[in-house]
């Protein structure tokens, strides 16, 4: 019977709207909930292991063992796709640091803390940016899953291989594939409704199977191949200006491919006990990132003795293991990588863009729904078999989504550490009209004007990138896109930080924290009030005051 009332309340708006939080410090007419207020004590759960394995989790995945595979395909050899691995990630550890303490330290997430830089409304342009990205690549995350689920399959049922393909040809899919990534994704769907608080032993269940699983892929392909193969003996493929291009692009794309969690990092420390594991990323990423480049070097390498051609896929090589005992390895490859990219999917996309919309529908939205409706749109209405095969536009395209992503990163950065010198108005955060609103518009110029001069000098490089025909009417325009990154993160940090300085906003200044309505007054009061009450209001907040949010 009280099923049947839920499911009947389900049928009009008013059934869907979430209970209101009493606790909070939005307005009272404003609407909030638990997972877009500040992080509760009791869901302060994760430890320096805990972002360990968390990195465990996003790092691992069939895209990272087969990164190299890029850059070499280049023309580039071994040495540089080392050097490009080890220092893409190196320069992408700076904002996860700079991030990721902002939510370390105040716990709160992404949309909420980029309203301090970006003002009330203009924050969620930002936050529309990273969950679109976000769904681009939990869709092709989740396809490359299916795959996985297709091995663990057809080493059980051979003949799943040979189920008669009714799709049509410009589908982009076969008939077997579509019941893969059925599966795959109706086994993904409930480990992505797990709090992200809980998570930390799917973490460390990730590390144990990807890394036993990887060596002993290597194990067995060294075995196969009498050796590592003859990779490292490439010769080079671009030679003088070419080749230093080249190697800059590809250190900038490998950083790239971190935008989006040093982005929105804050999502995911803001349940660390302390800011402790949040240098740790520093080792942490260059690190595994390192590990599985090599391992799918060395399988690479070694495929060409075994196989005759160069497999960067190591799904692929395992689709080449028949008899017992290879489809016996072909299943704990598959599944390997199917909890790999699940465990990505969680890390790196899914819990993002559902803390994303969250925050921009509080009233109907938490995590759990947010959840829900991005691995829909991702998994079905987005057709990732039709971004993979049928979309290498597309595919640039997404790739170029870190022009928008890295200035967004920077003026996180900017204005915690140098704006503000890490003194945050946290009620103020959640107030439509609070010290962060800036004007009638709620938005702050200054961002506007630093994600400008960041990105537009860098758009004729990413549209040749989608269209290679118009190349040669740019010019040496596409040279600064080989940077993207680095110019768009440096550029973005600079003028912002510039632009605060010579225009400051006195009214987002505060002389210590604020975690607490009792700390100061209300920050919605100080906006009306005008610079000369805000100096007493200052005043007020210069005692020390202690976190007891």
């Amino acid at each position: 019977m009280a099923l049947r009332e839920r499911i009947k309340s389900k049928t009009t708006k008013q059934g869907w709207v979430l209970p209101r939080q009493t606790t909070s410090f939005a307005d009272p007419e404003a609407w909030t909930n638990v997972d877009c207020d500040v992080t509760p004590l009791e869901r302060r759960t994760w430890s320096a292991w805990t972002m360990f394995g968390y990195w465990f989790s996003d790092a691992l995945n069939a895209q990272s063992w087969m990164a190299p595979a890029s850059i070499i395909a280049l023309g580039l050899t071994w040495r540089e796709a080392i050097v490009c691995i080890i220092f893409g990630s190196l320069v992408c550890t700076v904002p996860l640091v700079l991030n990721g303490m902002v939510g370390a330290r105040l716990h709160i997430p992404f949309p909420v803390a980029m309203r301090a830089s970006f003002g009330w409304y203009f924050s969620r342009f930002a936050v529309v940016t990273r969950a679109i990205t976000a769904l681009f690549w939990h869709a092709i995350q989740t396809y490359t899953g299916s795959t996985a689920m297709t091995q663990i399959i057809r080493s059980i049922w051979p003949s799943y291989l040979d189920i008669p393909n009714h799709i049509p040809e410009s589908v982009g899919i076969t008939t077997q594939g579509m019941i893969s990534h059925l599966i795959f994704w109706l086994v993904q769907f409930p480990i992505l409704l797990i709090p992200p608080h809980k998570l930390k032993w799917f973490f460390v269940a990730k590390c144990v199977l990807v890394i036993t699983t990887s060596i002993a892929v290597v194990i067995t392909m060294t075995s196969k191949a009498g050796g590592a193969g003859d990779i490292w003996n490439l010769p080079y493929g671009v030679h003088g200006t070419d080749r230093s291009w080249l190697i800059l692009s590809s250190l900038s794309s490998i950083t790239g491919g971190w935008a989006t969690m040093a982005t929105n990092i804050p999502d995911f420390t803001r349940y660390l006990k302390t800011d402790k594991g949040v240098y740790w990323q520093v080792a942490f990423l260059p690190g595994i990132q390192l590990m599985l480049g090599l391992f799918g070097i060395i399988c690479c390498s070694a495929s060409k003795v075994v196989y005759g051609k160069y497999i960067w896929d190591p799904i692929e090589i395992a689709s080449h293991w028949d008899g017992p005992s290879g489809r016996a390895g072909a299943f704990f490859v598959g599944l390997c990588w199917v909890v790999a990219q699940i465990g990505t999917n969680l890390s790196a996309n899914v819990i993002s863009c559902a803390n994303d919309i969250m925050c921009l529908w509080p009233k109907y939205l938490n995590i759990r729904r947010g959840v829900i409706i991005t691995t829909v749109i991702a998994g079905w209405i987005m057709q990732p078999w039709k971004i993979i095969h049928s979309a290498q536009s597309l595919l640039a395209f997404m790739a170029g989504l870190g022009i928008f992503l890295a200035p967004i990163a920077a003026m996180l950065s900017a204005d915690y550490w140098v704006v503000q010198k890490q003194m945050y108005d946290i009620p103020g955060l959640y107030r439509a009209h609070g010290r962060y609103r800036f004007n009638k518009w709620g938005t702050n110029w200054r961002a506007a004007v630093a994600f400008l001069v960041s990105v537009v000098p860098s758009v004729p490089g990413m549209a040749a990138s989608v269209n290679p025909s118009i190349k040669g009417t740019i010019g040496d325009a596409d040279k600064l896109y080989f940077m993207f990154y680095f110019w768009g993160y440096t550029s973005a940090f600079l003028i912002y930080v510039g632009l605060s300085y010579f225009f400051p906003a006195p009214e987002t200044h505060v002389a210590a924290p604020i975690y607490e309505d009792s700390d100061v007054i209300s920050a919605a009061d100080g906006f009306d009030k005008g610079d000369s009450e805000l100096g007493d209001e200052k005043k007020m907040s210069e005692r020390e005051v202690v976190s007891s949010v």
